[in-house]
């Protein structure tokens, strides 16, 4: 069984905005490791990923501890018990925050993009919807895991890319619900980063990959550089990002 040694979690308004609409979640206890980017302005996306963290843990805590339970709405046996009840929570939380949007006025409804990771033994189960980006670093080398799922997806042009993060699926708002599914046998050593665009959108891996290997800095102080980049190069936007050192 691999363990989790360490990790940092941090989230924060950035240097513009009043309001945080991101959100980070470590439950060591159910090994479920949350990032989301919320949408819809002050009062509205941030409710939105409380609203979406409760539902979604709620859930993923019954299932997931039920080696009998019914998932209500997928089941594959390509996934874990783990991984089917994380893909069942997605769909439980995206679900009830669509009926309570439908509720309200257009201006008025909002959403959240996010990362969710399940932990079983060895097997880590990772849920991309959105915009956000999980990444490896592993013996060395930094790649990608899951890409954002934005607007960046339809061009190859990386001038500004910090002005195509656009989400194009989110919980709460959109009728369909696209997942991008991964499995990662986790290896000792290994570093799982997940981020928000108003970490990544402005700096590059190899930066990233710089930041990583500063032996002198802790991982929360990894975090800080992380942040400190983005923000020198202009970032308005909320940021997050979580590392998982395994």
């Amino acid at each position: 069984m691999i363990k989790l040694k360490s990790y940092s979690a941090n989230t924060n308004q950035g240097p513009f905005l009043q309001v945080n609409e991101d959100d980070v979640d470590v439950d060591l206890v159910n090994k479920l490791f949350l990032i989301f980017d919320g949408y819809g302005g002050s009062g509205i996306g941030d409710k939105s990923c409380q609203s979406l963290k409760k539902d979604l843990t709620a859930f993923y805590t019954k299932f997931a501890e039920d080696p009998d339970s019914t998932m209500p709405f997928f089941f594959s046996p390509k996934y874990n018990l783990e991984g089917n009840a994380l893909i069942n929570s997605l769909h439980s939380a995206h679900k009830s925050l669509k009926d309570e949007n439908l509720k309200k006025e257009y201006a008025l409804r909002g959403g959240a993009s996010i990362i969710a990771g399940a932990l079983s033994e060895q097997l880590l189960t990772m849920v991309s919807i959105g915009n956000c980006l999980s990444l490896l670093y592993r013996k060395n080398h930094l790649e990608i895991i899951t890409l954002p799922d934005s607007l960046a997806t339809l061009t190859q042009d990386k001038y500004k890319a910090h002005l195509q993060t656009t989400p194009l699926s989110g919980l709460g708002l959109f009728e369909d619900l696209y997942m991008n599914i991964k499995e990662l046998k986790i290896l000792d050593g290994d570093l799982i980063i997940f981020m928000t665009d108003g970490a990544y959108s402005r700096i590059n891996n190899e930066e990233l990959k710089y930041i990583i290997e500063a032996n002198d800095l802790t991982l929360p102080k990894k975090v800080e550089e992380v942040f400190k980049l983005s923000n020198s190069r202009g970032n308005l936007d909320n940021q997050s990002c979580v590392f998982l050192q395994f």
